[in-house]
């Protein structure tokens, strides 16, 4: 999980929508369904701060033919004050109209801010945000794929990164599949580049570094597999990152 920096207010209607909050769960559902034609251009303004990736799996929805939602980070139902806070929002991979319908995402597939258990209930105080600056830090990839709690917690923040894969459903053997497939990429590109003397420090900015405001998929997957030569290009291209 790649942490977000927020910028902006999310424009006009949103800031506006904000100054009188709703206070009940029915009050949000029906306002932010009324919100409607206002919600694209807020979605662009979370899609350019988050680099056009998905804001709990990394994945770029755009290049795998998918579409995005808008995510209340800490659903609507449970805090109706914060269904228009920009602070609140974040972009999520797998439109609500179309992408929930795709036979690929049934049942226990789905994943992000459409898993089941996101849409029903979600503890604050054990969920890891992507608008956490040091999220990065509680989960580790491996090769086959899946996400699991770094090694470097403590029982408390372990047992929030395992939270928080499960209420994301972040090991979807769909998102499984595709972060093993590009684990297996990085891992030849590696090799190649390793066997011919080639720079890993510019293999490694290729997916790391943005190009037109965009970054590759599963970023936190090519920082971790790129280990110190990943912090040392990101330090070397900071001044990318607005």
């Amino acid at each position: 999980m790649r942490a977000i920096r927020k910028l902006g207010s999310g424009g006009f209607h949103l800031t506006q929508a904000h100054t009188h909050p709703p206070e009940t769960s029915e009050q949000a559902t029906t306002r932010w369904n009324s919100f409607r034609r206002h919600k694209a251009a807020v979605l662009q303004c979370l899609l350019e701060e988050q680099f056009q990736l998905c804001c709990y799996s990394e994945l770029r929805a755009d290049e795998e033919g998918l579409g995005y939602h808008i995510e209340h980070v800490e659903n609507k139902s449970q805090k109706p004050s914060r269904t228009f806070d920009y602070s609140n929002l974040a972009a999520s991979a797998l439109d609500s109209a179309n992408d929930l319908h795709d036979m690929r995402f049934q049942g226990k597939v789905v994943f992000g801010g459409h898993a089941s258990d996101k849409q029903t209930a979600c503890d604050m105080q054990r969920f890891v945000s992507p608008h956490r600056p040091d999220c990065h830090r509680f989960f580790a990839y491996l090769s086959d794929g899946r996400v699991v709690p770094s090694t470097d917690l403590n029982a408390a923040e372990q047992d929030q990164a395992q939270y928080t894969v499960d209420l994301l459903n972040l090991n979807s053997p769909f998102l499984v599949t595709r972060r093993q497939q590009w684990w297996d990429e990085l891992d030849r590109l590696y090799e190649e580049h390793r066997q011919k003397h080639w720079s890993l420090s510019d293999l490694a900015a290729i997916d790391l570094v943005p190009v037109n405001g965009r970054l590759s998929l599963f970023f936190s997957v090519t920082r971790q597999f790129f280990g110190p030569v990943a912090e040392q290009t990101l330090r070397d291209c900071a001044s990318a990152f607005p």
